[in-house]
Order: structure tokens, then C-alpha cells, then sequence
């Protein structure tokens, strides 16, 4: 029990009113100190929430840095490119230069080589050395042909096909007949042409280590756990790839718009309603 002092010099009366006064002065200190304390485990709580939130912000950053540590980017990747649903991989030039570069330096002589009768076309080369001992098949024809039609200028004028052929890389030359001349990106294509009857057939995905594929729908479904087809439209590009940047969940709007063919594009609105109500419920 806390001690009393009395003082012998005072009445009890006196001595009882000094020890009120003392009491309510002792309630008022303890009242600021319960004060002192809310306020401190306020601050406390408030500055545990801040490192917490900090930590949480830190751990994402170095996440994504671990994220884009961990993606490096492959040579093919300067061009368009993809691999068909039987693992052979497919380069396409995205302009005159890269064209030039594609056939005179990435072409072998087991390679398969993509072109159409349009101008303006890209070239697409199938790269044998991908699938060691493997013949190229079928499957992998076709959806190197539908590539080459999807991102030449028949896309972009609104044309369902253009003719589409493959040739051995031996009958690809810069030499031109005489009177000719071969610009950058041009090359002439001599001997038997194989055409293939082409469609557009474009679709994106992003793979597992987070690349941003645009292809043919049979080879970017092997590739991509969500594939989002894409059709000819009169939507702004810019604007398609935002929303194909938040479906995919990818970190970077200028992959996707790369992998874009030129002109005007559209997602099924069916998908994308789908796609929206998948984000909304996720």
C-alpha cells in the first residue's frame, strides 16, 4: 500500500486536504501520461504501417529487377519471330534493313525461306538448326506462310490473303537481272516458288519468361498459358496494346507494340468483354 505522510503540525482536517489535493494532482499526471503513451503507440503503429508499406514497395522493386535480371533477351528477338507448334523457330524481317540482315546473315542453307508476291512484304525464314534432325513439317509451313501474310501490307489494306510462297535459301539473290536493280530489303528469287494458301492469323501472349509473342494462334498457344487473337480493325494500335498490355499482365508497352503488325488492329469484342470480366473478378 502506498504510504501516507501526515504533517504532525496540522490538523487532520488539513493533513486530509493536502492528500486530496496531492491525489488529484497524481490523477491528473497519470491522465497526461496515458496521454503520452496513446500517442506514442499511434506513432509507433503509424511508423510500422510506413516500413512495412516501404519494405513491401522495396520487395516489388526488386522483384521486377529480379524479374528483368532473370528475361534475357534473345538475339532473334531484333525481329519478329516465334516457334511453330512443332519447336522450329521463325524469324521475320520487320523492315527493309532487317530483311537484308535475315537473309544475308541468319540464313543457312537448310533453312526454309518465306516471302509473298506483294510489295513490301517481309521475309520469314524457318530455321532448321533449331530442330536438329527434325524435317520441317507441315504445320510449321503453314503457320510460317499465314506469319508472312499476316505482317506484310496485306494486313494493313485490309485483305484477307496475299499469295504466299517458301523457297530454298539458294534461290534467294542479290543479284538482279540485267537492267534491274535490288534496293535494301530486296532480293530475287529465282527457280520454283511453293505457294501455300495464307490467312490472317495473328493472336499475342506473353511466355513464361515474360516475352511478348505475336504469331500465328497455333504456335502462340504452345507458348503462351493466355492467348489473345488479334484481328484487322480501325482501332488505334496504341490503344489495343493497352489493353493487351493490362490482359497479358506485361511490364513494358513498347514490347507489345513492337510485336504489333502496321495498321489497323482489333480484339473479337467477345474476347475482350471476357477478358475485362476476367480482370474485374481477379
Amino acid at each position: 500500500m502506498p504510504l501516507i505522510t501526515l504533517d504532525l503540525r496540522k490538523t487532520m482536517e488539513q493533513n486530509a486536504a493536502d492528500c486530496f489535493e496531492r491525489a488529484k494532482k497524481a490523477k491528473k499526471k497519470l491522465l497526461k501520461v496515458r496521454e503520452i503513451i496513446a500517442r506514442t503507440e499511434q506513432q509507433i503503429a503509424a511508423e510500422q504501417s510506413r516500413i512495412t508499406t516501404a519494405d513491401a514497395t522495396a520487395q516489388a522493386k526488386s522483384d521486377a529487377a529480379a524479374k528483368q535480371v532473370k528475361r534475357k533477351f534473345q538475339w532473334y528477338e531484333k525481329f519478329r519471330w516465334f516457334f511453330s507448334s512443332e519447336g522450329f523457330l521463325v524469324i521475320g524481317g520487320r523492315d527493309a534493313t532487317s530483311n537484308e540482315v535475315i537473309i544475308k546473315k541468319h540464313t543457312e542453307s537448310d533453312d526454309l525461306v518465306f516471302h509473298t508476291d506483294m510489295a513490301g512484304s517481309p521475309f520469314f525464314v524457318v530455321k532448321a538448326s533449331s530442330q536438329p534432325g527434325k524435317k520441317i513439317g507441315q504445320p510449321t509451313l503453314q503457320e510460317t506462310a499465314n506469319a508472312t501474310c499476316s505482317f506484310s501490307r496485306a494486313w494493313k489494306n485490309g485483305m484477307v490473303t496475299t499469295r504466299t510462297f517458301w523457297v530454298n535459301p539458294e534461290q534467294v539473290s542479290k543479284q538482279a537481272n540485267p537492267g534491274e536493280f535490288m534496293g535494301k530489303g530486296a532480293f530475287m528469287i529465282r527457280g520454283k516458288t511453293n505457294y501455300l494458301p495464307a490467312q490472317m492469323d495473328l493472336a499475342v501472349g506473353t511466355t513464361a519468361d515474360g516475352a511478348i509473342v505475336c504469331a500465328p494462334s497455333a504456335a502462340v498457344s504452345l507458348q503462351c498459358k493466355l492467348t489473345i487473337p488479334i484481328l484487322q480493325g480501325n482501332q488505334k494500335t496504341s490503344e489495343v496494346a493497352k489493353k493487351l498490355k493490362k490482359f497479358l499482365h506485361a511490364d513494358d508497352l513498347d514490347a507489345v507494340l513492337r510485336a504489333l503488325p502496321a495498321g489497323g488492329i482489333k480484339i473479337d469484342p467477345k474476347i475482350e468483354k471476357e477478358l475485362s470480366a476476367m480482370g474485374k473478378h481477379g
